[in-house]
């Protein structure tokens, strides 16, 4: 089978790994799977090397919805299905499956964000939908009007699956100041105002001042200047660190305590089921998909959006829990995760459904 995958740009977001581990997946299956990127290079770009991956665009014009000659790439690859991944190249699907005839064109709904005309017009046109969460489906035949055998939940896959189990890192916790006794709240995303960052700076300055704590930024994008002011304005440069963005989160899973969470955009937060298959107990704001990415009040708490007294409280009783408790907390995390999110397990989900979209075309 002849798969194309669609990603505006390889930048660092969960997405875009997903275009990564998908293509790397079908490739391993014995398909031809080719990664086809509107504009070159990303941050994300040496990790898929060992990929067939293309650009459209020679040079890198800024614009991620500028794709030339997209419809006669397509031709030129011939591909028996399309997989368009990112809101970018679902709003280009549309008229690639028009272009395309009877090639299968794959849309998704991976985002909680408001969805462009284009984009909602590729729902409906695509030969089939895959959403990553229940919610996300919802979504897809209510608001949006696609019928209900059109569209296929299949979760997002660990990204980085867990290879061994790492003992806590504390050379990296004692580089950034965290001592034995310190709780470490951790987020891994893209610094972008829907992700929350700035939330989670105010709800961490709230807690109580007796508990030791340090909350742990890793990420980089449009927003990072921004709350880094907000850090230093506030006095918390002790307390809260920004690592940047790093290319494998692993060492940063394997030396905190906590995960948190306050994006409002996810469908399905790779963040959040990264963690728990590494054990960490997560806090999280209520977004599309939360309540799927953990089992709630077991392995994690979801909290009301802008409840930010909730989201302390939940945070403090994770952070007075005993040893004992937070090891039965952090064992089912693992086991729920790994066994709800196994990349094999996604990757054979979506090729299974692209052998029944090719004997009904």
């Amino acid at each position: 089978m002849k798969i194309l995958v669609l990603q505006d740009r390889l930048r660092s977001g969960g997405t875009e790994r997903q275009s990564i581990l998908l293509t790397r997946g079908f490739s391993a299956a014995g398909h031809s799977a080719t990664l086809l990127t509107f504009r070159p290079g990303g941050a994300l770009r040496p990790a898929a090397d060992d990929l067939d991956i293309a650009a459209l665009q020679p040079f890198d014009t800024g614009l991620d919805f500028f794709a030339p000659g997209l419809a006669a790439q397509a031709r030129r690859l011939r591909p028996d299905v399309v997989l368009a991944m990112g809101r970018m190249a679902n709003c280009h699907a549309g008229l690639l499956q028009r272009r395309l005839g009877g090639t299968a064109v794959v849309a998704t709904l991976r985002t909680g964000k408001p969805l462009p005309w284009l984009f909602r017009r590729t729902l409906r046109s695509a030969t089939h939908v895959v959403a990553n969460s229940q919610e996300a489906r919802a979504a897809a035949v209510g608001p949006h009007a696609v019928p209900p055998e059109r569209v296929s939940v299949i979760y997002n896959a660990l990204a980085f699956p867990p290879a061994v189990e790492r003992s806590r890192d504390e050379g990296l916790r004692t580089r950034l100041g965290a001592g034995s006794g310190t709780t470490v709240l951790l987020s891994v995303a893209m610094f972008r105002p829907e992700k929350g960052q700035r939330e989670l700076i105010g709800i961490a300055a709230g807690l109580p001042a007796g508990l030791d704590w340090q909350l742990w930024l890793a990420g980089d994008g449009p927003a990072r200047a921004a709350c880094e002011r907000l850090v230093r304005d506030r006095g918390l440069a002790g307390r809260i660190k920004f690592t940047g963005f790093v290319s494998d989160p692993g060492p940063l899973y394997a030396a905190a305590d906590v995960a948190v969470h306050a994006s409002w955009s996810e469908s399905l937060s790779n963040f959040i089921i990264e963690a728990q298959a590494r054990g960490l107990p997560a806090v999280a704001a209520e977004a599309r998909g939360m309540r799927e990415c953990l089992v709630p009040d077991r392995t994690g708490f979801v909290v009301a959006r802008g409840d930010h007294e909730g989201f302390r409280s939940a945070l403090i009783r994770l952070i007075r829990e005993s040893p004992g408790e937070r090891k039965v907390r952090s064992d089912e995390a693992r086991a729920f995760a790994r066994a709800t999110f196994d990349p094999s397990r996604q990757v054979e989900a979506y090729l299974e459904l692209f052998e029944r979209l090719g004997t009904r075309a």
